[in-house]
Order: C-alpha cells, then sequence, then structure tokens
C-alpha cells in the first residue's frame, strides 16, 4: 500500500479549522468530492469506533487511533460496511486493512497547515490524488468564509 500526502494552506487558526474538518455539518460539505452525500456516524475521541458512510449505506469501519485536538488525528480503517454490515474479517479486508488516514494541523502565522497522510488502498490512487485536492479546497473555502 502506498502511503499519499497532501496539504492545504488555510487562512485561519486551527481550532476553526478543527471543528471545520470534523463538525458532521461541514463534514458532508468538504468531503462531496469524495461522494456527495459522505457522512459519518461515531466520534472522534481516541479509541472510538466511526463508520465513514454514503447515502446507500456503504463506507469503511474504523477506529480513532489517536486524537490531540486541535493538533492531530489519526483514523484505523479497519474494514468495509456493506448493507449496514462491518466486514473486518473477508479476504478482500485483509488484503489491505489496517490502512491508516492522519490529519495534521499546523499552526502558521494566522492560519494553519492541514497535512493529510493516507495510505492509498490498491485501486483507489488515482481517485484518491484527483480528489483529496478538490475536498481540501472546500474545506479551505469553508474555513476563510466562517
Amino acid at each position: 500500500m502506498r502511503k499519499l500526502h497532501f496539504s492545504a494552506r488555510i487562512d485561519a487558526p486551527r481550532e476553526r479549522v478543527w471543528h471545520a474538518m470534523l463538525d458532521p455539518d461541514t463534514y458532508k460539505v468538504w468531503t462531496a468530492p469524495f461522494c456527495e452525500g459522505s457522512y459519518y456516524e461515531g466520534s472522534w475521541a481516541k479509541g472510538d469506533r466511526i463508520r465513514f458512510l454514503v447515502p446507500d449505506g456503504r463506507g469503511m469501519v474504523a477506529v480513532i487511533a489517536e486524537s490531540r485536538p486541535p493538533e492531530f488525528v489519526s483514523i484505523k480503517h479497519l474494514g468495509d460496511v456493506k448493507d449496514g454490515v462491518d466486514d473486518t474479517e473477508s479476504a478482500a479486508v485483509r488484503a489491505w486493512a489496517p490502512a491508516y488516514e492522519n490529519y495534521a494541523f499546523a499552526a502558521v502565522g494566522s492560519g494553519t497547515e492541514v497535512g493529510v497522510d493516507v495510505d492509498a488502498i490498491p485501486g483507489l490512487e488515482s481517485f484518491m490524488c484527483e480528489t483529496w485536492p478538490k475536498a481540501l479546497a472546500k474545506l479551505k473555502a469553508i474555513c476563510e468564509t466562517m
């Protein structure tokens, strides 16, 4: 699995960027480039289970491996969600799980540098490379107009 890195400089304080990235309402907006209607169930506290879903109920199940507001959050993806059921045991899932998605928020002057490191699941690298910059642009727009 290849690790990909994306970043964006946002003219807003870390606390605002953290909130916009993880709040359920703004999460739906900035993640729309991945899939319109994306949402999550769960919380961002260390050790908590969280599901990242699209309107038809498919998605991924994960656990929050680390959470240090407003500096860093690490998502440990454990498997897929299909028809509302978590799959962490199938051969298809075991081929890639666990996979990490880490967000770092660094104060830079009066703004924030958001860094995203993602373990790209085979077959999704091109999609990630095309979509993450669009998603971060949406996050930037949200934060700079709040």
